[in-house]
């Protein structure tokens, strides 16, 4: 059956399968239970995989946060930021309705330069200063800041990722 502590599903299942005699119009309810166990099972470990979709809509991706005995799902939306801006800050608003139990789990995101072939991750630490790009999210936007021309990245994924309280 299923393993909970590490949400993988067993690739062979064992069935007390009835008697060939019962099998029409007989007693068959011990195979049908454990038919329905191991389905609720796989059904309970895939719904707790995390789902590699990423997209301009807001998608419960399938972590969660376990705070007592409530799970809470994560939202998942991603924004097309375009280039990053020449030494200075750009806000691309990201269309979240936030309220005061919105609460980050993750905020990250890739930046491409196509031409010279040159790619960077947000937030983008650096020990020359001017180099750092900082990344963050308000009530209405997702604003990055460089401290250098960064124009040349000119394609630019941010990934959003909170808990929908």
């Amino acid at each position: 059956m299923a393993n909970p502590k590490n949400a993988s599903i067993a690739t062979t299942n064992i069935f007390n399968l009835p008697e060939p005699s019962r099998v029409e119009g007989g007693d068959n309810s011990n195979f049908l239970t454990q038919l329905y166990y191991a389905l609720n099972s796989m059904s309970l470990l895939l719904n707790l995989k995390e789902t590699g979709q990423y997209s301009p809509q807001e998608f419960t991706c399938g972590q969660q946060y376990k705070f007592g005995n409530k799970p809470q799902q994560v939202v998942r939306k991603v924004i097309d930021f375009g280039a990053l801006p020449n030494a200075g800050t750009k806000n691309v608003a990201h269309g979240i309705t936030f309220n005061a139990s919105t609460v980050f789990t993750r905020i990250y995101g890739a930046a491409t330069d196509p031409a010279g072939i040159n790619y960077l991750p947000l937030p983008y630490a650096s020990t020359t200063l001017n180099n750092n790009i900082e990344l963050k999210v308000d009530t209405t936007n997702v604003t990055v800041t460089t401290g250098i021309n960064r124009a040349a990245f000119t394609k630019t994924y941010i990934v959003l990722e909170w808990l929908k309280f």
